[in-house]
């Protein structure tokens, strides 16, 4: 197990390194990083097995980040625990860099590449049920976006999982209720949506997903229940952090100019 983190400045810097990494790249996706930090910040500073100086090493936990787009997140959090140098955050983008656009595997700390939405969750599974198979203590843990389970893809792993009772495997979802056309209930609606994994044999738990006591509580009960598999059900606020970028569709697709980087990181400084 991890030694004891403060999650909560943790968060903060997940948040500023991914803002200026976005920032600098003149890149996207800055929304769903945000709603996801606190997430990032309770698993990697309290509930997942890893050793950040021996990425692969064989017993740890696997997180894999089905919305890979989101990756300046998972990116800042593996450098500010140590998987890599702070430094090579600034390489974000540029042509060349291990660091790219969509998480990458080749990056430590990384365990599957993503792009394309819907492939995480299938890939967990896969991962859990080894696992399972070779009687091995691992946990799988997938991050999935809520405008992500447009993709069938997904709802054929949710099948799949309880059929093989796969209780090591955990998908949260970051639920900020907003996609990248418009509101997830505009697009495609979900509700009821943990009604829904509960008919496919899951057990779930909905959290407030910016509420670090709540998120370890709940990650420090696995199984939630023994034979299924987890859903822990966040709900976040898309933009969390920065008050122009809260709820915000624009900031899915937008790049912070240089007057709102500044903003953004007084702002999770907490300076006048």
């Amino acid at each position: 197990m991890n030694p004891a983190f403060d999650t909560q400045q943790l968060a903060r810097q997940i948040r500023a390194e991914a803002l200026k990494m976005v920032a600098a790249a003149k890149a996207s996706h800055i929304g769903g990083a945000l709603s996801m930090a606190d997430l990032l910040a309770v698993l990697y500073g309290d509930i997942l097995r890893v050793k950040p100086e021996q990425p692969d090493w064989p017993e740890r936990d696997r997180f894999i980040l089905s919305k890979g787009h989101s990756c300046t997140g998972v990116y800042a959090t593996l450098a500010l625990r140590g998987f890599f140098p702070l430094a090579e955050l600034q390489t974000y983008g540029h042509d060349g860099s291990r660091l790219m656009s969509h998480i990458s595997h080749k990056v430590p700390g990384v365990e599957f590449s993503t792009g394309s939405l819907g492939h995480g969750l299938p890939f967990g599974c896969g991962k859990a049920l080894a696992a399972k198979r070779r009687k091995k203590n691992w946990r799988t843990f997938v991050m999935l976006s809520d405008g992500e389970l447009d993709e069938g893809s997904n709802w054929e792993a949710i099948l799949f999982a309880p059929q093989h009772r796969l209780d090591n495997l955990v998908a949260i979802v970051d639920y900020n209720k907003i996609q990248s056309l418009g509101s997830v209930k505009e697009v495609l609606d979900l509700h009821p949506l943990a009604e829904k994994f509960r008919a496919f044999n899951w057990a779930v738990k909905e959290i407030d997903g910016h509420n670090h006591a709540e998120i370890s509580a709940a990650l420090k009960q696995l199984p939630f229940e023994a034979g299924k598999p987890g859903c822990l059900l966040a709900h976040t606020v898309k933009g969390k952090g920065v008050d122009f970028m809260e709820g915000k569709l624009q900031w899915h697709y937008s790049s912070p100019k240089p007057d709102q980087l500044q903003e953004a990181l007084r702002q999770l400084e907490g300076t006048p």
